[in-house]
C-alpha cells in the first residue's frame, strides 16, 4: 500500500512541475491572452468509483481466507471551488456512501460472538457456505486539493487530487449463500444475513489520491485508522484501488 500512494504522489507532484508553464506562460503570446474563462465549468460534480478491496495488518491465518473477489463501491456529491488566483488549482468538497465487501472461502467472521473477540472460523472440515462476505458501508466527506492542466477544457485535461476523507459506519454485516457440507455438496440453498457493528470503530479516516484524463481517473484510498475496535482483532487497515468517473 506504502508503493500505491508513494506512487500517487509522486505521479501528482510530476503534474505540478509540468504544469508550471502548461501552454507557454512565460512567453509573450500568453501574456496577450485573456484571463481564464470558467463560466462554462460545473461547479458541482457526481464521483462514481468501482474498486478492488484489500486489507493491510491481516495475519497468515485470515489472509489465506481471503478470495480474489473483494470490491467496493463509492458515490459521492462534491463541490469543486477553483482558487481565483489560480484556477488550475482547486478544493472540492462533498458527501457520500462508501461501500466495500471482503469475501472468504470456508471461513465464518462470527460478528455475533458473544465475546470480546471477534473470531474468524476455519470451516474447512465443517458445513460452510459456499459464498460468504463482510460488507460495510460509511457515510462520507471527502475533501480534495485538485489540479486540473488546462482549467478551461476540463472534459479534455489532465488532472489529479489528493485528500482525505471522514465516514461514519452505517452498516456492517456478513451475508452467507447456500450451506454446503465438508464435500461441499449443498445441503440448504439459502441466504443468511446478520447485521451488527460492534466490532467496529465507528470512525474512519481515510487518505486518497486520483489521477487521470477528462471524466476518468484511477483512484487510491488507504484507511489510516484501525477497522476494528483495539483487542477485538487484528489492526486491519482497508485499502482501495479502482477507477473512478467523474467531471473532476
Amino acid at each position: 500500500m506504502k508503493k500505491i500512494c508513494s506512487f500517487l504522489l509522486l505521479t501528482f507532484s510530476v503534474s505540478l512541475l509540468f504544469a508550471q508553464d502548461p501552454i507557454g506562460q512565460n512567453t509573450p503570446e500568453f501574456k496577450k491572452k485573456k484571463k481564464i474563462d470558467l463560466s462554462n465549468r460545473a461547479g458541482d460534480h457526481l464521483m462514481v468509483q468501482l474498486s478492488s478491496d484489500h486489507w493491510t495488518g491481516t495475519p497468515d491465518s485470515i489472509k489465506n481466507r481471503m478470495t480474489g473477489l473483494s470490491r467496493g463501491a463509492n458515490i459521492y456529491v462534491m463541490m469543486d471551488k477553483p482558487f481565483k488566483t489560480n484556477p488550475h488549482f482547486s478544493v472540492a468538497f462533498g458527501i457520500g456512501i462508501g461501500t466495500s465487501n471482503i469475501f472468504f472461502k470456508k471461513t465464518k467472521v462470527d460478528i455475533k460472538a458473544g465475546g470480546s473477540i471477534l473470531p474468524f472460523t476455519n470451516l474447512d472440515t465443517l458445513e460452510h457456505f459456499k459464498k460468504f462476505k463482510l460488507a460495510t458501508s460509511y457515510l462520507e466527506v471527502p475533501i480534495e486539493f485538485r489540479f486540473t492542466a488546462d482549467p478551461e477544457h476540463d472534459k479534455k485535461s489532465i488532472k489529479g487530487a489528493l485528500g482525505v476523507k471522514v465516514g461514519t459506519l452505517l452498516s456492517a454485516h456478513t451475508k452467507g449463500k447456500s450451506l454446503e457440507d465438508r464435500s461441499d455438496k449443498v445441503i440448504n440453498s439459502y441466504t443468511e444475513k446478520i447485521n451488527r457493528k460492534n466490532f467496529f470503530n465507528s470512525t474512519r479516516l481515510s487518505v486518497t489520491g486520483r489521477i487521470g484524463y477528462g471524466i476518468f481517473s484511477v483512484f487510491g484510498s488507504y484507511q489510516v485508522n484501525n477497522m476494528f475496535k483495539d483487542g477485538v482483532a487484528p489492526v486491519i487497515k482497508p485499502f482501495q484501488v479502482g477507477i473512478s468517473l467523474s467531471g473532476l
